[in-house]
């Protein structure tokens, strides 16, 4: 059984506690690798590794700096299809959907390529008699970042990109379910000129996690996962003094007007919601439809799409799902289809019983349709995380636009209608950080950032984007003056003059 290593300071570490983690094939249903589980004293040696790494790389010139980013992106492309089948082969998700998740992980490196401009600061002369200012953006020191299984290469991508390019070091811990993924990229960083102890991978569970955010010498966490966990790491960090960003769960709904094309929202619902058999944070689990005339033809047109949805293993083209990733979430998603059904809501279609012949084994379950889902049910308030689409009927656009506004998550949204108004209306006033007008998935590109609101995003900073320039470095004001003549004391607090 191969095992896997951490990644510290440039080099391969074996784990040493002792513990590991046992590494799943989705399509197979098979353990495949394992992987180490850090205790604290490999915690302490990852830290201990990067603030070692920290004075040289901070003091390298921002140019510098951009080339390493810009040799590293340059690997990451000449090995994205490698990238792509390491995500395939550990999350499940099919090739063509983790082909699309390493390019946008790889655009937050590209973005990051221009730290030379981001991190400029700001001067003004002659603010007073003979008194200038100017200010810096300085890296905060070491830094963790925390991810989740959906996204082994894109969401590590996102943290440690920004983080290295504005001067930081980092330790990521991906999440043991699939960890591959970083440890190649942190190899690739090497092979592009970053230092030893710059980039570095840290495996592990709870025991790590909370040793990382509780680490006096770490200054910052980054983490994706779910709301109660994102909850008590924002807490636990803030509480020792760390500056965090922790994005949770969420519950995104896409409202369904009237005018709406609805081969185009059958579409985009498709894609949106069984694409990465729905373990996407971003994914559209709830439809919300405008009169029940659009519930029934809605309903209508996806029925036969999602009983045709193509499901196989991660590796097959031309697929439209695979499987989940562990056997234990399959469990979870189907005990949340059997609550739905326990509340009445309809069952339009139901996956619990898809079975992949020859791969039975595999953590494979069909696309779920549910219709007349209301929002006192548990099944709706929770996010399912799998290829469960709701349909809850409103009688009109503002009761439709209540039902968003009054869930807790608020993470991502869409509407589709042909009416400006009302869509420019909705984008202004539905609470969630980010939305799509006849977009599905409103996913924002690299060089704007990614956060959502309420219970979705614990801090005050967005990830990537110049939001993530703001988290990764602190502000530093210089104020100048070279006097030619002989200063008096004065003893009040200085004005302008």
């Amino acid at each position: 059984m191969e095992k896997y290593f951490h990644f510290i300071g440039g080099e391969k570490q074996v784990g040493k506690s002792g513990r590991f983690g046992d590494i799943f094939n989705p399509s197979q249903g098979n353990v495949s690798a394992q992987v180490p589980l850090a205790n604290s004293d490999e915690v302490n040696f990852a830290v201990q590794c990067a603030k070692d790494a920290f004075p040289a790389w901070s003091s390298t010139s921002v140019v510098k700096r951009s080339r390493v980013m810009a040799k590293f992106t340059q690997l990451l492309y000449q090995h994205h299809d490698e990238l792509a089948q390491l995500v395939s082969q550990e999350h499940g998700k099919t090739i063509e959907d983790a082909k699309g998740s390493v390019q946008r992980g790889i655009e937050v490196a590209e973005f990051a390529m221009g730290i030379p401009h981001l991190q400029k600061g700001e001067f003004s002369d002659n603010v007073a008699s003979g008194i200038d200012i100017y200010s810096m953006r300085k890296p905060l020191g070491v830094v963790v970042g925390i991810t989740p299984f959906n996204f082994p290469a894109m969401i590590p991508l996102w943290m440690a990109a920004m983080a290295v390019a504005t001067g930081n070091v980092i330790i990521l811990k991906p999440s043991e379910k699939t960890p591959s993924c970083s440890l190649r990229m942190a190899e690739l960083f090497i092979e592009a000129g970053g230092p030893s102890g710059v980039l570095n991978i840290l495996h592990g569970d709870r025991e790590a996690v909370e040793s990382l955010i509780s680490h006096p010498d770490v200054k910052a966490v980054s983490f994706v996962g779910s709301t109660a966990i994102a909850k008590s790491v924002y807490q636990t960090s803030t509480a020792n003094g760390k500056r965090c960003q922790a994005m949770g769960g969420a519950k995104n709904h896409m409202l369904v007007l009237p005018d709406a094309d609805l081969d185009n929202v059958a579409n985009a619902l498709m894609g949106a919601a069984y694409g990465s058999a729905g373990e996407r944070c971003m994914a559209i689990s709830v439809a919300v439809a405008i009169g029940d005339d659009v519930a029934d033809r809605l309903v209508d047109k996806l029925t036969p799409m999602v009983k045709g949805l193509k499901i196989g293993t991660s590796l097959q083209t031309g697929l439209e799902m695979g499987p989940l990733v562990t056997v234990e979430h399959r469990q979870k998603v189907i005990n949340y289809i059997d609550l739905g059904v326990k509340e009445g809501a309809e069952l339009v279609v139901d996956g619990r019983d898809f079975k992949l012949k020859g791969h039975e084994d595999g953590f494979f379950l069909g696309g779920t349709l549910f219709d007349r889902v209301k929002v006192d049910m548990k099944s709706y308030q929770d996010e399912i995380f799998g290829p469960v689409l709701q349909i809850i009927r409103a009688k009109d656009f503002e009761e439709a636009l209540k039902i968003v506004n009054d869930h807790e998550y608020g993470n991502g949204t869409s509407i589709f209608t042909q009416n400006g108004a009302t869509a420019r209306y909705f984008a202004d006033n539905v609470e969630a950080g980010m939305v799509g007008i006849n977009v599905p998935i409103p996913v924002p590109m690299a060089f704007y950032s990614f956060g959502g609101w309420k219970a979705s995003a614990f801090g005050d900073h967005n990830q990537y984007g110049l939001e993530g320039l703001r988290f990764y470095t602190k502000v530093k004001t210089v104020t100048t003056r070279w006097p030619t003549e002989n200063l008096d004391a004065d003893f009040s607090i200085p004005t302008l003059k």
